[in-house]
């Protein structure tokens, strides 16, 4: 049976470079979820659809065709035939992403491509409900968070070595804003599991980090 280690979290916790460090070190597929939301949300964007118009987003995801490919444990993430890996991560794919996830219809289409990825290989799966409601019998849960200010400085960084013209208030407003749809949403919010490790890597490092999730799988997983 395929194994998996779910790595829950807010936003700049640092769980999608976390998660590719840890599924290179076990040969586990990296599944990053969030990039499939925001793939909804670029194309309501681009359709002119506002993302938090329910009924709009429900008539978008009739015939949306969202695909992910690995290559050499890289993700590459394709709306409609297009590989659209990088314009998924701007600011505005940002917000609305968070409007499209908190749509019940869209999170069970969703879900339904995760698990079936999942039930067919190893998987190191990172998103917000990934323990609590996608991969409820993972073999490893974590919940990895981190201060909001250490948080928001590294996604500033993050976009700024992008060439993105950002402010650090503006993103630390952004996600705090993202934390709290997140967590307020009526289906499947984002929330720390009682058979979750928290790990709170404001003062770690990646490598730090990375290794004791590896740790806690080899040691204390349900495999």
């Amino acid at each position: 049976m395929p194994k998996s280690i779910a790595i829950d979290g807010p936003a700049g916790a640092g769980k999608s470079t976390i998660a590719k460090k840890v599924s290179a070190e076990l040969g586990f597929i990296y599944l990053d979820t969030g990039a499939m939301y925001r793939a909804v949300a670029l194309k309501a964007i681009e359709s002119g659809v506002d993302t938090k118009s329910r009924e709009g987003i429900i008539r978008i995801i009739d015939n949306i065709n969202i695909a992910i490919t690995h290559d050499n444990n890289s993700q590459k993430i394709f709306l409609d035939g297009s590989d659209v890996s990088e314009d998924i991560r701007t600011g505005e794919v940002s917000a609305g992403a968070a409007n499209v996830a908190a749509i019940k219809e869209v999170r069970l289409k969703m879900v339904e491509l995760q698990r079936k990825i999942a039930g067919e290989k190893d998987v190191v799966m990172d998103g917000r409900d990934i323990g609590s409601y996608v991969l409820p019998n993972a073999n490893l849960k974590i919940f990895l968070t981190a201060d909001i200010n250490e948080r928001a400085k590294r996604r500033y960084e993050e976009l700024a070595l992008k060439g993105q013209q950002v402010n650090l208030d503006e993103v630390k407003e952004d996600m705090q804003n993202r934390d709290n749809s997140d967590m307020s949403r009526a289906f499947a919010p984002l929330k720390k599991v009682p058979d979750a490790v928290e790990i709170d890597s404001t003062s770690m490092t990646i490598e730090d980090v990375a290794e004791k999730i590896l740790y806690f799988y080899k040691n204390y997983a349900n495999i």
